[in-house]
């Protein structure tokens, strides 16, 4: 794995927000329950007149902000990693349409439902729709973006793993939804150049 792989990112944000979601939820129960056993009627049948305590508003007003402010610095470095292509990166024109996925190579070559990329190589897919809205999402490579009639987004992966990752569509398009599927293949790079040099 290379450091620019922007899952990496994806994953450290998703972890990081988790972590401290869990960490939240069993300090304020136990802080709860805590506060519901000492309190309670029995021990405090007549209630006490607590007043401001100034250091503590600093304290529970400061530390959520900072916590919050941290959330959004990592989210924001992995969102910056997902929208900033290498240069050099392998450009492939991603058409989708009811209800399959067309890939397009920079020599023209066209290939349905499967996306085929070298090893190691930073690929940039230019997504579009001839159609209605449909949704690219390989979750393998955190990879996920809107393909919209007369408009092109992008997203980006590292193919740092040799193998076969699924393709969806996650956007309701239609009676074929659920079929709308395809690869991506990951090979060597030199069986990527002979497959690419291949009459269609």
């Amino acid at each position: 794995m290379t450091d620019m792989n922007p899952v990496h990112g994806v994953d450290l944000a998703f972890w990081y927000i988790l972590g401290i979601s869990v960490v939240l939820l069993f300090g304020i129960t136990a802080v709860m329950v805590a506060f519901v056993i000492r309190y309670r009627r029995s021990r405090h049948p007549v209630p006490e007149d607590i007043r401001d305590n100034f250091p503590l508003e600093i304290v529970w007003t400061v530390i959520p902000t900072l916590i919050a402010l941290s959330m959004f610095y990592i989210g924001w470095k992995a969102y910056l990693g997902l929208r900033e292509v290498p240069q050099g990166a392998l450009q492939v024109e991603v058409t989708a349409q009811m209800f399959s996925w067309l890939f397009t190579y920079d020599n023209g070559k066209e290939v349905e439902n499967e996306l085929v990329v070298p090893l190691g190589a930073a690929v940039k897919l230019n997504v579009s729709s001839v159609d209605v809205l449909h949704s690219l999402y390989i979750p393998a490579f955190r990879v996920k973006i809107d393909a919209v009639r007369g408009m092109t987004t992008y997203a980006w992966f590292q193919a740092d793993e040799l193998g076969e990752y699924d393709i969806q569509c996650t956007e309701y398009c239609g009676t074929g939804h659920s079929a709308m599927t395809a690869k991506v293949k990951i090979v060597p790079e030199k069986e990527y150049l002979a497959w690419l040099a291949e009459e269609e």
